[in-house]
């Protein structure tokens, strides 16, 4: 087994070797751009980590990792251009570097080479991987529908929340774990058992996302903070702040997130405050700690060693005292 941050070398290290120059520039520059901004690349090295888990060389199962590394970004192209974000990871978002059709295509583009990585595995392996991988992008794409669809409604309710946020996030958590034991060729009850640690994980890990959305520190969260109130969504934040409010607090809240401002600043600390004040804040953080120790528990039954658990554990503890 490797450390995580020699996992994030062996990523970046293949990542880099796949690099050419290739025509036209304006469809490929902005995949190099977006793929080099770098980020945890928590997605691949949970790949590289869940195959050396099942006794396989990290090595075979780099160009899985990268598969899943290259469509997560496309996501995220597509899901700027749909946010109107102007910040990736600190720095400017493709369609702002660019333009919106080209990110478009860009990102269309990193969909298709994603699936090309499978191409250098054996046909049963190909299958295996094809398979999942096809179930997940279509529910990443069902997720992120309901995450529009939920902006413009005012009775999203928790369970359609964590269903939407399941979806759109911890399906590839899960997935990336799920290919690094397809490739080990692991029986398939350590598949579905490593599948659940990183659902969970994955479900800890976005609402996390959006409780730094809201209470990260610029310098270091990458995003813009406050971007989910702007876009007035109806996060896990949100709708546990209008599970507690008073009656003068809801509509307080309900007020705030009818209206698109020019200046959203006071919006921001009005709506945080709420937060604050309703229990949103502490109950957000109680289900971040809830979903960690249920993908803890999957551990238990999992046929691998006490070590190995252990590394599991500790990346998952690791990524849940994050702050970007």
């Amino acid at each position: 087994m490797h450390s995580i941050q020699q996992y994030q070398e062996f990523v970046l290290d293949y990542l880099k070797a796949q690099h050419c120059v290739r025509e036209p520039k304006n469809l490929y520059e902005p995949i190099h751009y977006i793929l080099d901004l770098g980020g945890k690349r928590m997605r691949p090295v949970l790949t590289l980590m869940s195959a050396e888990i099942f006794n396989e060389n990290y090595a075979k199962a780099l160009s899985a990792a990268l598969a899943v590394e290259v469509f997560h970004n496309f996501s995220l192209v597509h899901d700027d251009i749909m946010d109107d974000a102007p910040l990736r990871r600190g720095n400017v978002t493709v369609h702002e570097k660019w333009n919106i059709n080209t990110g478009i295509l860009s990102g269309d583009a990193m969909l298709i080479l994603a699936y090309q990585y499978f191409e250098h595995y054996e046909p049963v392996v190909f299958r295996d991987l094809a398979k999942l991988f096809s179930k997940t992008a279509l529910e990443v794409c069902e997720g992120q529908q309901w995450d529009v669809d939920f902006e413009t409604r005012s009775d999203v309710t928790i369970p359609e929340y964590l269903k939407m946020i399941e979806f759109k996030t911890a399906v590839l958590v899960a997935a990336a774990m799920k290919m690094g034991a397809i490739v080990a060729q692991t029986s398939a009850e350590n598949g579905d058992l490593i599948y659940d640690f990183g659902l969970n994980l994955g479900l800890a890990f976005q609402l996390q996302d959006d409780y730094l959305d809201a209470f990260g520190d610029p310098a270091t969260f990458g995003k813009q903070v406050g971007g989910d109130i702007i876009e007035n969504k109806k996060t896990y934040l949100y709708l546990k702040a209008i599970e507690f409010a008073s009656s003068e607090e809801r509509n307080q809240l309900l007020q705030l997130f009818s209206v698109s401002l020019e200046d959203n600043s006071s919006k921001i600390e009005e709506v945080k405050t709420l937060f604050n004040a309703t229990g949103a804040s502490k109950a957000t953080q109680q289900a971040i700690q809830d979903y960690t120790l249920k993908a803890f528990a999957t551990l238990d039954k999992m046929n691998i060693s006490s070590d190995k658990k252990a590394m599991l554990k500790a990346f998952g503890e690791n990524l849940m005292n994050r702050n970007v």
